[in-house]
């Protein structure tokens, strides 16, 4: 397994799969071939198909910094991963190179069937029984556990991400007006922050807080704001509003908080290694879900549950988020994704505060969750996995 740090990355909006991705392979093409002129650009399957929604077309653009792109969204020819992109390069007339990327989630890529910028094994373990029987043996918390493992600098990466999601959501509170696409959808944060300001419910307030956050960070990354994959960009505002909450209303040390986030990063780690973090290859449930299981946990350590808790607390999320489809509306990540991640943010503390209540024991394992989620995420059926052929995309 590799370190966390290939599960929180920074970067623009709105997709890691479909704008992350894409600017990666085109950075990959603009080392390898600085002479190049001209490209030809294919983008095949959900690519294709929500590529537009997505900035796809924008970022590859921006990337490859010239307009002498033929870009095609070829949404006919099957192709073995739904992600998938052909950059053909040219020196004027003549054809020099031919790559076939495949965006995997979280904004990695495969080149040419390779994994691009390989990061090492670092990990032992892969499975949350062996880290739980681990951490048990020498009485470790699962934080302790994660810094024995990662390098020396990873505090400071790790700092980075605290900050770049507090700035995230910070912004996104201040910003109102209509978010970009065809929707016209209006941007919400920060009239939710101002009617939980007026709460006097506190129950009420924090419910309200929350949702202010996670709308906050995805109104930012349906804009093509800078965001954190956590795993993925289309669910990346479900842990950074309970950042945001847990260090600005309830005041816990930043410190702690970070200890949190190692803890949600081993989690996403798992689900990464063991299923997947892509919606175009198994749904919504590994983005939003894997988000609100990655959110649960942290929420459970920072509530100074146990690492049994903790593992209940995720498996929990992602369980009652099986199945669930992505299908969002004309493509853009806006509707059903941010209010998703609203909800999702607030059903992460549920998941928190039930598995504080018990003694962490339960019938069905996190490892044994994931391999039903990448199962259920097989059975989903194609148009109802980021290709805005079904589901809400149809009703619309």
């Amino acid at each position: 397994m590799q370190s966390i740090k290939t599960i929180y990355k920074i970067g623009p909006g709105p997709s890691s799969s479909h704008t992350f991705g894409p600017m990666m392979a085109s950075k990959y093409i603009n080392e390898q071939y600085p002479e190049a002129t001209n490209f030809k650009i294919t983008l095949f399957g959900s690519l294709a198909l929500t590529g537009k929604g997505h900035l796809t077309d924008k970022i590859i653009l921006k990337t490859l910094g010239t307009s002498k792109c033929e870009i095609i969204f070829d949404m006919k020819t099957p192709v073995e991963h739904p992600n998938t992109m052909i950059i053909e390069v040219f020196d004027k007339d003549t054809k020099i190179a031919e790559h076939t990327f495949v965006s995997i989630g979280g904004g990695k890529i495969e080149i040419d069937g390779k994994k691009g910028n390989v990061d090492p094994e670092i990990y032992p373990h892969t499975k949350m029984d062996d880290i739980q029987v681990y951490c048990n043996e020498r009485h470790l918390r699962l934080d302790q556990y994660i810094d024995e493992v990662e390098d020396s600098d990873f505090d400071s990466y790790m700092n980075q991400i605290f900050k770049q999601m507090l700035k995230t959501v910070n912004t996104g509170l201040k910003k109102t007006g209509v978010l970009p696409g065809s929707l016209k959808i209006d941007r919400v944060a920060h009239a939710l922050h101002q009617s939980a300001q007026s709460c006097n419910d506190i129950q009420d307030k924090n419910s309200l807080l929350l949702s202010s956050y996670a709308y906050a960070a995805n109104e930012q990354n349906a804009s093509g704001g800078i965001v954190v994959t956590a795993p993925t960009m289309g669910s990346c505002g479900v842990l950074p509003s309970l950042v945001y909450h847990f260090y600005h209303d309830q005041n816990y040390p930043k410190k702690t908080i970070i200890q949190g986030l190692k803890v949600a990063g081993l989690i996403g780690n798992l689900i990464q290694t063991n299923a997947t973090i892509s919606g175009a290859k198994a749904g919504c449930q590994a983005e939003v879900g894997v988000a609100c299981a990655m959110a649960a946990g942290a929420a459970t350590f920072l509530m100074g549950g146990s690492t049994e808790q903790i593992e209940y607390s995720a498996g929990m999320a992602i369980e009652h988020m099986l199945g669930l489809t992505c299908d969002p509306v004309k493509g853009l990540v806006q509707v059903p994704c941010i209010e998703r991640n609203a909800m999702a943010a607030s059903r992460a503390l549920e998941c928190c505060e039930y598995a504080l209540m018990t003694n962490g024991y339960h019938i069905i394992s996190l490892d044994e969750v994931l391999m039903t989620m990448i199962m259920t995420g097989e059975d989903i059926e194609d148009s109802l996995r980021e290709t805005s052929r079904a589901g809400l995309a149809q009703t619309y």
